[in-house]
């Protein structure tokens, strides 16, 4: 599963040629003994994090979401995307 970002110990990945499982644009968040589905639009589709975690995480995909959607339509097509860098 490729990474498309890391920051604040979560890693957040994306899937190539996925698109039934959720049926909707997401990534996959690993934050230590976490694991998530989370729709770019913010929505939790499966699993969980921390609350403060997860607010962190819909922020960023807020910040990032013109990116994040660029690299769900390159994924869904199973070509590479680029990490998003996060925040400084």
């Amino acid at each position: 599963m490729p990474e498309l970002s890391r920051f604040e110990g979560m890693v957040i990945k994306m899937l190539f040629n996925v698109t039934v499982q959720h049926n909707k644009p997401h990534v996959h968040v690993t934050y230590g003994e976490y694991k998530a589905s989370v729709g770019i639009d913010g929505e939790l589709l499966a699993g969980s994090l921390p609350q403060k975690q997860f607010r962190m995480l819909v922020g960023w995909l807020a910040l990032h979401e013109e990116e994040a959607y660029a690299a769900w339509n390159k994924a869904v097509r199973g070509e590479h995307f680029d990490k998003i860098k996060p925040l400084q």
